[in-house]
């Protein structure tokens, strides 16, 4: 899953060159709120970023009011601008507005052409297998990608923007609750076993045998993360 944008290639200077300062300063903070470097609660203080950045107020303030626009930061009145802090209400409605999402997904997984579900069936274990490196690695990291692309691959599948924009903005506001939720070995083993238990339903969903619906799997994952994350 692209929440920022890949390595520069020489064709991409052009759209650099289209590309505002504020914008690219979004994307470096955007890269410290999905890596962890930014914590929820953490200040976001001005000064501090034009020195970090090496640029001026402007386009830091132009990257901070979009954050917020995105939901991952808030401006506080006297105080300043801080990583958000979801809700345990807010987080409820995300995972569960994220399992109607994926069910839709696996349904539309399901309906896939042959070649083209057998090719998605090959990156999904491919997904599944770097999460087991990752669990045998102790490297939470490497988990942590492998199951977002794991799911991104099921949303790309639809071929739908408005469900793929929609699902990035989710995935973005619940990335610090995920990875509280991943951070126990547990809790990783259980949802990559989830995670192998959907791919065979899809590589059998042309089946007659196919014993459970790839898509009703997919919701039940996404529910069942949220109960081990209400755990914590």
């Amino acid at each position: 899953m692209q929440f920022l944008k890949p390595a520069l290639q020489p064709s991409a200077f052009d759209e650099i060159k289209n590309t505002s300062l504020g914008k690219l300063v979004r994307d470096q903070l955007l890269g410290q709120i999905m890596s962890g470097a930014l914590e929820p609660g953490q200040a976001l203080r001005e000064p501090d970023l034009v020195e970090q950045m090496k640029v001026s107020r402007v386009p830091v303030r132009e990257a901070l009011r979009e954050l917020e626009s995105m939901g991952l930061v808030v401006s506080r009145k006297h105080s300043g601008v801080y990583i958000r802090e979801l809700s345990l209400q807010e987080v409820a409605d995300l995972y569960a507005f994220r399992s109607v999402l994926d069910r839709h997904a696996g349904q539309m997984a399901e309906r896939l052409p042959q070649p083209q579900r057998d090719e998605l069936v090959a990156k999904l274990q491919a997904c599944v297998q770097q999460m087991d490196e990752g669990l045998t690695q102790g490297h939470g990291q490497t988990y942590y990608q492998a199951n977002l692309q794991f799911h991104w691959l099921f949303i790309e599948s639809t071929g739908n923007r408005e469900i793929a924009n929609s699902y990035r903005d989710i995935i973005q506001k619940l990335h610090l609750a995920r990875l509280k939720n991943l951070s126990s070995q547990d809790h990783r083993r259980a949802s990559n076993e989830e995670h192998k238990r959907i791919v065979r339903a899809l590589e059998q969903s042309a089946s007659e045998l196919a014993p459970q619906a790839c898509a009703g799997l997919l919701a039940d994952h996404v529910l069942n993360a949220y109960r081990r994350l209400a755990e914590n």
